[in-house]
C-alpha cells in the first residue's frame, strides 16, 4: 500500500519533473517578487515555490526577510532556492528605486484606501510586485514609493490573507495576464 509521504515524494520529485537544469535555463516571466521584512521562513520558502511554480523573473528579499541557506525557508521551499534567482537588498526602497530606475512598473500588494482591484489595474511590463511585513504590511513611505497600490479581493469576515498565500494570488493573476499579451502559438498563452 502507499503511504501518503511516497505519494507526496513522488509528486514532488518524481520523474515528471524537470531537472534543476532544465528549470534553471526555462526563460522567465517579467515579474519581480519584492519582499520587505518578511518574519517568517516559511512564508519565504512558500513565495519561493510560487516564484518556481510561476518562472519569475527574479525574488528581491529586503531587510531582515530570510535568506538561503536557511533551514525552514529551505524545507518549505523544496529546492526553490536553487532555480529562483535572488539576491538580497538591505532596504526595500533601495529595491524600488533599483527597479523603477531599470523600468519596472512597482506595485505595493496592500488593502488601503487609495488601492485598486488588481484586476482591474492596468499593467505595463516587467512588473514588480512588493509584499510586506505579515503583522505591519508595508509602511505608507514604501506605499507612496511605489508606482500604484493593488490589493486583492476579500470578501469574508477577514480583511487580509497571509502574505505569502496573497503574493501566490498576485503573482499568478499577473502572469495569467502577462501570458495574454503572448502571441497565440508560442506555447505559453494557456499555461
Amino acid at each position: 500500500m502507499t503511504k501518503p509521504q511516497d505519494y507526496w515524494v513522488r509528486n514532488e520529485w518524481g520523474g515528471e519533473q524537470l531537472s534543476l537544469e532544465e528549470a534553471k535555463e526555462l526563460p522567465r516571466f517579467p515579474i519581480i517578487g519584492v519582499l520587505d521584512r518578511i518574519r517568517s521562513a516559511h512564508n519565504a520558502g512558500s513565495i519561493f515555490r510560487t516564484a518556481d511554480g510561476a518562472r519569475l523573473q527574479e525574488l528581491m528579499l529586503c531587510g531582515y526577510t530570510p535568506t538561503p541557506p536557511h533551514k525552514h525557508l529551505d524545507k518549505t521551499a523544496l529546492r526553490a532556492v536553487e532555480s529562483v534567482p535572488w539576491r538580497h537588498v538591505e532596504t526595500v526602497e533601495e529595491a524600488i528605486d533599483q527597479l523603477k530606475a531599470s523600468g519596472v512598473q512597482v506595485l505595493a500588494l496592500e488593502y488601503t484606501e487609495d488601492s485598486t482591484l488588481l484586476y482591474d489595474f492596468d499593467l505595463k511590463f516587467p512588473v514588480a510586485l512588493v509584499a510586506g511585513n505579515e503583522a505591519e504590511g508595508l509602511s505608507r513611505e514604501v506605499i507612496e514609493r511605489c508606482d500604484a497600490v493593488v490589493h486583492l479581493p476579500m470578501h469574508g469576515l477577514k480583511t487580509s490573507l497571509n502574505v505569502s498565500v496573497a503574493f501566490g494570488v498576485a503573482a499568478y493573476e499577473v502572469l495569467r495576464r502577462f501570458c495574454h499579451t503572448l502571441p497565440v502559438g508560442t506555447g505559453n498563452e494557456s499555461n
